[in-house]
């Protein structure tokens, strides 16, 4: 079977009606694929018509075709027929026969009867008039019909990756009198470590907000930019987990010897120890975000370069960005969640805990530049050089 690199674009309707969360867990809840890269497209009249001939051109039905095209002129431009700025989200996935599967499997084609067992049966629609033509069509996903097209949607991807996508944030027309903020949300690796549509159900309460989708991207943190996303926790940690190690110390030593610990005693053992503690809690952090364990690579050349996680990022903008995500990520112990909330219903422990999500405007700037979601990194595209690696392996 054939390792390839495939795509879904999630459609500007879909986005806009808060269906992208319910759309990603499908994707990565049906398919054995990986998750390998993102991004937000607004695309330009020169990418819409080359991308809606050659879907006419690849469907084997001529009406069929006809109402790709009509669909793609009309949804896929500026200027739309529902005058919204036409956001589209491009997944990348990898795997063996990648391309079948995706199409096939979990995306699926249009049937006369309706069904809602693929992506395209639950969120999409195709409905023909009495002579037999497309009278309503909305796909929700869009993937290529067979290999030689996704090679070719790959290639204007990548052509237009720069030019048409990235972070869209100025494109948006929003009140001049809210405050307008851009939030950072990082859906943690756990949510990746198997199939599951568990980060697509994140992101679903996060629809909630109101709020919109303006970048997305595939991120391998690396053990340096752990240290440096993460750095601040350390000396936070000192007297934030002192009275964790009193109560550790407390359960380990009680009925260790055969007189009793004064309360002074384990404050004065808590202060001995808190440091060591913050160490250790900080590294753990960086480890389970990037696989790497501090105590075993010091090199600072393979720091900046190791990683062997994936998480995904979101930023999210729109009026008091921050609190509104904050308050529907929830508290970071999910025993203290309010129901209803991320880490309510998705979080394992304090560590495992859904995802990351800026608690100010200072450290929403703070953490995008560390990993490169800042308009100072537009000049780089790690969606592009997947694209490009693997059309020029594939010749």
């Amino acid at each position: 079977m054939k390792n390839e690199l495939t795509y879904a674009l999630i459609t500007p309707y879909s986005i806009i009606k808060s269906r992208t969360g319910g759309i990603i867990g499908r994707l990565l809840r049906m398919s054995n694929l990986e998750l390998v890269g993102a991004r937000m497209f607004v695309f330009s009249d020169e990418f819409v018509d080359a991308y809606a001939r050659d879907l006419r051109s690849s469907s084997s039905d001529s009406k069929l075709g006809q109402g790709w095209f009509d669909y793609i002129k009309e949804h896929l431009s500026r200027g739309n027929r529902f005058s919204i700025l036409p956001r589209c989200m491009v997944l990348l996935f990898q795997g063996h026969d990648a391309r079948r599967q995706l199409k096939d499997d979990v995306i699926g084609s249009f049937t006369r009867t309706p069904v809602g067992d693929t992506v395209r049966g639950t969120y999409g629609d195709l409905v023909f008039d009495i002579w037999g033509n497309v009278d309503y069509f909305e796909p929700a996903a869009i993937t290529a019909p067979d290999d030689e097209a996704n090679r070719r949607h790959l290639s204007l991807f990548s052509k237009y990756a720069m030019s048409d996508g990235g972070i869209l944030e100025d494109q948006l027309s929003l009140p001049k009198d809210q405050n307008i903020e851009t939030s950072l949300v990082l859906l943690k690796p756990d949510n990746f470590e198997r199939p599951s549509g568990r980060a697509g159900n994140i992101i679903d309460v996060f629809s909630r907000t109101g709020l919109f989708m303006v970048a997305a991207e595939v991120i391998s943190m690396t053990a340096a930019q752990g240290i440096e996303f993460y750095g601040h926790l350390r000396e936070a940690f000192v007297e934030k987990l002192k009275n964790s190690v009193k109560d550790q110390l407390r359960e380990s030593l009680s009925s260790a010897f055969g007189f009793a610990i004064s309360d002074e005693i384990y404050d004065h053992m808590a202060d001995q120890l808190k440091n060591l503690n913050a160490q250790r809690e900080f590294e753990r952090i960086v480890h389970y975000m990037t696989g790497v364990n501090l105590s075993e690579i010091t090199d600072p050349a393979q720091r900046r370069e190791l990683c062997h996680t994936k998480s995904l990022a979101i930023l999210y903008r729109g009026p008091d960005a921050i609190g509104k995500i904050r308050t529907r990520l929830g508290a970071t112990n999910p025993s203290e969640a309010q129901p209803g909330t991320a880490r309510s219903e998705f979080a394992q422990d304090l560590m495992r805990n859904g995802a990351h999500a800026s608690d100010s405007t200072a450290n929403a700037i703070r953490e995008r530049r560390i990993l490169g979601l800042d308009k100072e990194s537009s000049d780089t595209c790690r969606f592009k050089g997947i694209i490009d690696q693997f059309l020029a392996d594939a010749k």
